[in-house]
């Protein structure tokens, strides 16, 4: 896999490049100009300790963009799916307000991965989501996610009165 035949343009604008303050374009300049020149692209990757994949998409993106890939792209995905909508959020509270119990889970705490698997099991979401997902979904409703404190209470019948009179 070689670069196609540049023309004298393309070679000055990637000589160009080689000045470049950007790494990227930099990076891929000095593919292109070494592909040109004949070397294979495990040559290359090794000449500039990168990987082959990068040398092989640097040269498919010659191919089929020209010199406007020498510019880096933005890595955010073109489209987004909402997962959990602003009707999933609210189911996803109610839930959160029901015990893990209710849901065969053997604890009554509820944690991020814990409602991420039975808001999936749940038919909330249409797939396995990460605790992320879960928290951004709750902050959105306007909940905070606190880790669970243990509360130590006592049988004693007079407990409530004996604690308020310590604690003030």
């Amino acid at each position: 896999m070689f670069v196609r035949p540049l023309t004298a343009e393309e070679r000055q604008a990637l000589r160009a490049g080689l000045r470049s303050a950007e790494a990227f374009t930099l990076r891929r300049c000095q593919i292109l100009l070494a592909s040109a020149e004949g070397q294979t692209p495990r040559q290359i990757a090794t000449l500039l300790g990168c990987c082959v994949q990068t040398v092989r998409n640097a040269l498919r993106a010659f191919h089929a963009e020209g010199l406007d890939c020498l510019r880096e792209k933005s890595s955010a995905p073109k489209t987004t799916r909402i997962v959990l909508d602003d009707a999933g959020c609210r189911r996803l509270r109610d839930l959160l307000h029901c015990s893990p119990r209710d849901f065969g889970k053997p604890t009554s705490l509820w944690t991020l991965a814990l409602a991420a698997e039975v808001a999936h099991a749940e038919g909330l979401t249409s797939r396995p989501v990460s605790i992320e997902l879960i928290r951004q979904a709750l902050k959105r409703l306007g909940v905070t996610w606190q880790r669970a404190k243990d509360w130590i209470t006592s049988p004693d019948p007079a407990y409530r009165r004996k604690k308020g009179r310590a604690t003030g």
